[in-house]
């Protein structure tokens, strides 16, 4: 009889196990490369969610992925989550323009904006290059095939009347690749959407000097004034070695996005486990640390909101 019961207990804490496993579920958030902020993003909202696993059976990974457009067209696939793309993207991909015309992303769903982008230009101090226009003729990384960063370079060069043909030589680098190679004097410039301060352009800095190069001008001015999603941006002096001046450029806002199929439920557990702790958020990387709920939850969001997310927001009476 004690053997039996004993066999009993042991099927039913079996079966509970296999209960608890069954309604485990992993998410994935696309994210960038592992030297950009994009990276961190989505490690430190995975790291949050992961935290409250026993709580709620939400497993989360952020893998290192090519960016922004990347992200989107992988939660189009099914093939992840969530993702963080650059706010130009999510407009673009919501509304069917620029990469994504004719076809509309029409179950994109906007979650928050995080930090602002500045869309920089770091030069060799010994290559000559004063602005902008000094870029063309010279060797400079345009960015990865499906990043953000290349798509906002093909946009201000369209902008100016330009294409890559007027480089000297219009490499492809990862961001992770892209520091070593100015370092190294293969290219003269590098071009990175990013939040600051980056490890990345530190590293540049450090390694040679280099300058950051003002983006500004009638065409930059125009693309500000036509396109809600663009805004002009400064980078504080100060930052990085041999850079004590304000940087003038203009810049987007980096977004967290997800899918209509993505339930409600996954949704408000991730935006639940970012704002029930928003000072520990902050704290996981310098550009997180000026962010506000109340921007956060409006800034850059073209696309509609996620109901998961609009949930969790009126609870917390932020939205109506």
């Amino acid at each position: 009889m004690k053997m039996m019961k004993v066999g009993a207990i042991l099927s039913a804490a079996l079966l509970t196990g296999q209960s608890v496993a069954a309604q485990e579920q992993f998410i994935t958030i696309g994210t960038g490369g592992q030297t950009g902020v994009y990276f961190v993003v989505g490690q430190s909202i995975c790291r949050l969610v992961n935290r409250g696993t026993a709580e709620h059976n939400l497993k989360c990974t952020a893998p290192s992925t090519g960016g922004s457009i990347a992200n989107i067209n992988a939660i189009k696939a099914g093939d992840m989550d969530m993702g963080v793309a650059q706010s130009d993207w999510q407009f673009h991909a919501y509304n069917g323009s620029s990469e994504f015309e004719g076809d509309p992303y029409d179950k994109l769903r906007a979650v928050f904006s995080v930090h602002g982008e500045p869309f920089t230009v770091v030069a060799r101090a010994d290559s000559g290059i004063e602005n902008f226009d000094d870029l063309f003729g010279k060797r400079v990384n345009v960015g990865n095939p499906g990043s953000g960063q290349r798509a906002t370079m093909d946009v201000v060069l369209e902008a100016m009347g330009r294409s890559t043909d007027d480089f000297g030589l219009a490499s492809e680098l990862k961001p992770a690749e892209q520091s070593a190679a100015l370092g190294d004097n293969k290219v003269d410039a590098i071009i990175y959407t990013v939040g600051h301060p980056n490890g990345s352009i530190q590293e540049a800095t450090s390694t040679v000097d280099a300058r950051l190069v003002n983006v500004t001008g009638e065409a930059i001015d125009t693309l500000v004034a036509e396109n809600p999603y663009y805004a002009s941006a400064t980078i504080p002096g100060g930052l990085y070695r041999g850079n004590d001046e304000d940087t003038q450029t203009f810049g987007v806002k980096a977004t967290f996005v997800t899918s209509a199929d993505v339930s409600d439920e996954v949704v408000y557990t991730v935006v639940k486990a970012v704002f029930d702790n928003f000072d520990r958020f902050k704290g996981l990387h310098p550009a997180f640390a000026t962010l506000e709920e109340e921007d956060m939850i409006a800034d850059g969001l073209s696309a509609p909101l996620h109901p998961g997310a609009e949930q969790y927001y009126r609870e917390r009476g932020w939205i109506n």
